[in-house]
């Protein structure tokens, strides 16, 4: 079995561990970022493998360049897309927001009477 059997080549932006709907960056991010151990990455994503994480981290250190960038892509991708949420949140957001202000109060003026 070659390495690259391991995952499924969706797109350039979008590699995924074969069998599952995890993409590379999840696994790669606990790895690289949270420098947590394969056991306890496999531990958090339970339909992955022991194998399959290690093959990603494996996937990982054969070609720390490409897939580095893929990583790096991703987690600038993810932060555009949250400073975009803060900045205009949907309107089911807001009207969560709306109730949990309004419950808050109703809730603070229980305690004062």
């Amino acid at each position: 079995m070659q390495l690259e059997d391991y995952f499924d080549f969706l797109t350039p932006e979008d590699i995924r561990i074969k069998g599952t709907r995890v993409g590379i960056e999840h696994i790669l991010y606990e790895y690289i970022y949270r420098d947590r151990t394969p056991e306890a990455i496999a531990q958090k994503f339970h339909t992955v493998t022991m194998a399959q994480v290690y093959a990603t981290i494996l996937y990982y250190l054969e070609n720390q360049k490409t897939v580095g960038k893929y990583v790096g892509d991703w987690l600038e991708y993810c932060l555009k897309a949250e400073a975009e949420y803060d900045r205009a949140p949907s309107p089911f957001v807001l009207k969560m927001r709306q109730l949990k202000e309004e419950k808050n109060k109703s809730q603070q003026l229980d305690r004062v009477h």
